[in-house]
């Protein structure tokens, strides 16, 4: 998969990079939520791994402006926090976010969460397949390829 990373913790962050390309991913790495938001929108990356707290935008405002924006792929988002308690976990899925992960993370728990998300992105895109294309006449469905990008 292709994956964003946002955290502003230097050494989170290359214990993220370095897991990930372990486990086979193309990783691309920033520092804060503003810079993920500029990569974002420049690429399409499979999968986000954000902190929650971060300066500027934190992960809550990224996860938002992410899920407002019209988009042919869906982005899959972890959130990392080291918060706990049922308000937070409430308040990130609010904002969007798929999953979460707690620091320090565990390398196996990490690899877990990406096999979902993987299977999460799979059933999506054959969904959006199916919906946006015929496969008997060949033709795409415009106002499905509009309906499922919204």
């Amino acid at each position: 998969m292709k994956i964003l990373i946002a955290e502003d913790d230097a050494t989170m962050r290359l214990m993220f990079s370095a897991t990930l390309k372990k486990l086979g991913h193309t990783v691309t790495s920033v520092e804060d939520g503003q810079k993920a938001w500029e990569a974002w929108k420049q690429e399409e990356y499979s999968l986000l791994i954000s902190d929650w707290m971060m300066p500027d935008i934190d992960g809550l405002q990224l996860c938002k402006m992410i899920r407002a924006e019209p988009s042919l792929q869906y982005t899959y988002i972890i959130l990392l926090t080291s918060m706990d308690g049922k308000g937070s976990y409430l308040e990130g899925m609010d904002a969007g976010a798929d999953d979460f992960i707690t620091k320090p993370f565990d390398e196996e728990q990490l690899a877990a969460r990406l096999r979902v998300a993987e299977r999460i992105l799979a059933l999506h895109q054959k969904l959006h397949t199916q919906a946006t294309h015929d496969r008997l006449t060949g033709v795409w469905n415009r106002a499905a390829i509009i309906w499922t990008t919204c």
